[in-house]
């Protein structure tokens, strides 16, 4: 069930000049650590990039803009060289396909519930025989680039989710798309659900383990109180990314998968009233993760150790993201610092379509 909040409705005769962030990191306390490996591990990785998707200036400004291999250093504090790798090369090829997926108008929705859905079947043809698996869309080769090399050390348990969390994006990019082709408006509840899949976090939760070098068992990771946790961890990654996007989203007249917009659309609220409610809904998933962790049983001792390994690199996942949501160029420009001490938006002018 999606969580309650409360807020209050209002409503103005114009449109407004921007909006006050609300105030996330009080709520995600978590220590915010940082792998010491990252710059050099984000060199190679980029280089691989702009080999691999043939990218040139000015994209590569724009990409290095991004900071990425801040929040792999963030998300992964612990993980050696070669394990930091893998979730960078991932990451900066997922910021190509999700700016490749989104930014499209209706007009566009139905080709690209079509494009999506192809890209799935090259993506996912890739993975499942990383080996055999030749094509010559750059797509496919990079998810093989990456896979190959991430099968060397990863357990069975963690190919095989890795495999399954990547297809649920997929099916989820392709349902969306389709949503918006039918003029589907989504409520919080459907658009939580979809949410869940739609924001790549799943991956990322594998890569925990991955990183870690460990195989959590069976009963561990469908155990109700573990999958809280994580469905609590991507609530608060997605809010909170949806919060910080909105004005981008904005200006390119692209807020259809977007929290703020889902709220001013079915609770009425105006621009600020959605943003406080949107506060008030991480403040409740980070209280629904803590709630979910006290009540974890043991497993044993080692098994224990693993757990709580997994539970802290939940947590360096929520507090990292949120932290370099300001660090990155991709929201905030050059302002994200002014705008993490002030907490005021002002609103970008929207782009002609």
């Amino acid at each position: 069930m999606v969580p309650i909040a409360t807020s209050t409705i209002t409503s103005s005769g114009f449109e407004p000049a921007g909006f006050f962030l609300p105030d996330l990191f009080n709520d995600c306390c978590y220590p915010l650590r940082m792998n010491p490996r990252s710059h050099r591990v984000s060199r190679a990785s980029e280089q691989w990039l702009f080999n691999e998707a043939h990218v040139s200036e000015p994209e590569i400004a724009k990409l290095r803009a991004i900071r990425a291999s801040d929040l792999i250093a963030y998300s992964y504090p612990n993980a050696d060289a070669s394990h930091l790798r893998i979730p960078l090369d991932f990451l900066y090829w997922a910021f190509k396909l999700d700016d490749y997926l989104d930014g499209h108008g209706v007009d566009d929705a139905r080709a690209m519930h079509l494009i999506a859905w192809a890209m799935r079947e090259c993506c996912i043809s890739a993975l499942r025989d990383p080996i055999n698996f030749q094509m010559d869309n750059p797509a496919g080769k990079i998810c093989k680039s990456i896979f190959s090399r991430f099968i060397e050390t990863a357990s069975p348990g963690c190919t095989k989710q890795f495999i399954h969390t990547f297809d649920l994006f997929f099916i989820a990019a392709s349902k969306e798309a389709d949503n918006h082709a039918k003029g589907h408006n989504h409520n919080l509840e459907s658009y939580t659900t979809l949410r869940w899949d739609l924001s790549g976090c799943k991956s990322f939760f594998v890569f925990i383990k991955y990183a870690a070098r460990m195989d959590l068992p069976d009963e561990v990771v469908s155990h109700p109180m573990i999958m809280a946790m994580e469905d609590a961890t991507n609530d608060f990654i997605s809010w909170s990314n949806d919060i910080c996007s909105y004005n981008k989203e904005q200006s390119d007249c692209d807020t259809y998968s977007n929290l703020i917009a889902v709220l001013m659309h079915e609770r009425g609220l105006d621009l600020q009233g959605a943003a406080d409610y949107s506060g008030k809904l991480c403040k409740s998933v980070i209280q629904r993760f803590e709630d979910s962790h006290a009540t974890l049983p043991s497993w044993g001792e080692e098994v224990d150790k693993q757990v709580a390994i997994y539970i802290q690199g939940l947590q360096d996942l929520m507090v990292g993201s949120l932290h370099w949501y300001f660090d990155s160029a991709r929201y905030f420009g050059k302002d994200g610092q002014t705008v993490k001490q002030d907490r005021f938006i002002k609103l970008l002018p929207q782009r002609p379509l």
